[in-house]
């Protein structure tokens, strides 16, 4: 059997970060084009390997071929069972159970297609995933998507969404020396910073999962010069929000809470906006992977790649080896066991 530690290794020390994901994309495709039973495409930088055996149902296993830049973490290392390195929990150990299994799995009991796909780390425009449903939706189609995202091998189930609103207030410049001749829009900024500190989370439950949303203020810029009172102010808030709730919704929902604190020529601009996606539990093929190996099931607190999937009508989790809280940093690692139960839980749904 394959060293799946070692396989992450060997992965980690291909180097990938956002928009240089090339040479990990070439050694997977090639690896994978020399596999009989899987038809082979690539979109731009973006690898889709998929069986064809006539199956009744279609699993999807969807993983981001990028990392952030390296933080002196570019090389792999192994200590004992553990493997540090960059990309290492986030997401080559997940990427390198999918790649293994399309290695190895000849007769699968579903049919399923392996998603490698660039730019998961980077603005949702440049997305790699996006673009395959884009140009080549046919693809990525199936009965339900599993993401490799970090979980310890925990279903995560579903994802938040996530909005960002940019609050623009007005005010009257003037002197310092004379203040009171003018409005002060940073002094403005008060009662909204109040509402955002003051806000109590929804924390709803859905299929057993407790979701915990978040209004926090992001950036503020104000001011114009050391003895003027600034005539403007801007904060930019994002909201994260429950999975029982569309983006208009929650954009609804945090404009309601400001407009006590606005004048008419104050301004809230959406700048970008991205819907959750529903735990979806009960989809059969999730449902045996979780009974038949008691995986603990939570709900993913963050935005993730399975609201793409939950947008095309496809139920999605995140499965995954490796701590999304650790994700990032210069310490970054992931222990073999978690590769490896990951892997033997997908052998199990896949076999039997």
């Amino acid at each position: 059997m394959t060293d799946l530690l070692a396989l992450t290794a060997q992965l980690v020390d291909i180097p990938s970060e956002s928009f240089s994901e090339g040479p990990l994309v070439e050694f997977i495709e090639s690896e994978l084009r020399a596999v009989a039973w899987l038809t082979v495409d690539r979109v731009g930088d973006n690898v889709v390997a998929r069986t064809d055996l006539g199956r009744a149902q279609r699993l999807i296993l969807a993983g981001h071929t990028d990392t952030v830049p390296a933080n002196g973490n570019a090389r792999a290392r192994i200590e004992g069972d553990t493997l540090h390195g960059l990309g290492s929990t986030d997401m080559k150990g997940g990427l390198a159970v999918f790649f293994e299994l399309a290695r190895t799995l000849d007769q699968p009991v579903h049919d399923v297609t392996y998603v490698f796909y660039a730019r998961e780390e980077v603005a949702g425009a440049h997305s790699g995933l996006g673009e395959l449903f884009e140009k080549a939706p046919d693809l990525v189609g199936g009965d339900v998507a599993l993401l490799g995202e970090p979980t310890q091998a925990a279903i995560e189930a579903g994802c938040q969404g996530t909005l960002r609103l940019k609050v623009h207030l007005d005010g009257e410049r003037a002197h310092t020396a004379r203040a009171w001749m003018g409005r002060n829009a940073i002094h403005r900024l008060g009662p909204i910073l109040a509402v955002l500190d003051d806000y109590e989370a929804r924390r709803p439950v859905l299929d057993g999962c407790q979701y915990h949303e978040g209004l926090q203020a992001v950036f503020v810029d104000g001011g114009v010069a050391g003895n003027v009172v600034p005539d403007s102010a801007t904060v930019t808030i994002n909201h994260r929000f429950a999975p029982d709730r569309s983006a208009a919704q929650a954009e609804a929902h945090v404009r309601g809470l400001l407009a006590p604190h606005l004048d008419q020529s104050d301004t809230v601009e959406l700048t970008d906006a991205s819907a959750g996606a529903s735990p979806s539990l009960t989809h059969p093929l999730l449902s045996t992977l979780i009974e038949r190996n008691d995986l603990e099931v939570r709900a993913k607190l963050g935005w993730t790649d399975v609201a793409r999937f939950a947008e095309q009508g496809i139920p999605a989790a995140n499965f995954g080896p490796g701590d999304a809280t650790i994700a990032h940093m210069a310490h970054e690692h992931v222990h073999r066991h978690e590769i490896e139960s990951a892997h033997a839980a997908l052998v199990d749904l896949l076999s039997i």
